[in-house]
């Protein structure tokens, strides 16, 4: 039986790559603890992708209060003692903001941001599940979230890109160990080879912290 040596991993990626679904087989394959991102519970999240410049600003904060109070709640339960797998980073949100944000409500977001984000505990190890946005879109559809079906391709593309350049800059998470794992032809939901296949590179590179 594989055990890692990391207690807080995090599973990141855009919108549609399968975060939730394999933090889910993670947790249940390794009796580990779960930290689900709230999305649905958002009230502006609808009317955002109706109106994305004027509902952008309700929305972010929305989701930076929310994700703050979470991992607050995060760090004071004992990360040390049981493996915890989480579906979300918390500087995803800056993602999301300087995708969505400018001027005055960019400028305000970001010091609140650099408020919060002193009392964020650290993951141990992050996995970034790459897409391309085209296969981004097909799994979006085939969810069919009532919230998600007015999402564009180029707001898609332009949200990977921005995941892309995080990622490829080791001062946004330097006190964390990255993995890279493209999943354009991998289905770990219904494929126990493709899940094992991922398992087995969060290991090799958790084996060598």
């Amino acid at each position: 039986m594989i055990k890692f040596k990391s207690k807080f991993i995090v599973i990141e990626g855009a919108i549609g790559v399968g975060k939730t679904s394999l933090v889910l087989l993670l947790s249940k394959k390794f009796n580990a603890k779960h930290n689900l991102e709230v999305v649905e519970e958002n009230p502006f999240l609808s009317k955002f992708y109706d109106d994305i410049e004027r509902y952008a600003f309700q929305t972010q904060i929305f989701f930076l209060l929310s994700r703050y109070k979470q991992q607050l709640e995060l760090a004071q339960q004992d990360l040390f003692n049981q493996l915890v797998f989480s579906d979300y980073l918390f500087a995803k949100d800056r993602i999301f903001a300087h995708l969505n944000l400018s001027g005055n409500e960019l400028s305000m977001y970001e010091r609140l941001y650099e408020i919060m984000v002193k009392d964020i505990p650290q993951p141990d190890l992050i996995v970034y599940l790459q897409a391309s946005t085209e296969a981004l879109m097909k799994r979006i559809a085939l969810r069919d979230r009532p919230f998600e079906r007015k999402i564009s391709y180029e707001y898609m593309k332009r949200l990977n890109l921005a995941y892309e350049d995080f990622f490829s800059c080791p001062g946004n998470y330097k006190k964390s160990t990255l993995i890279k794992i493209n999943t354009n032809n991998l289905d770990f939901v219904g494929k126990t080879k493709d899940l094992e296949f991922i398992i087995k590179e969060i290991y090799k590179r958790d084996s060598l912290k």
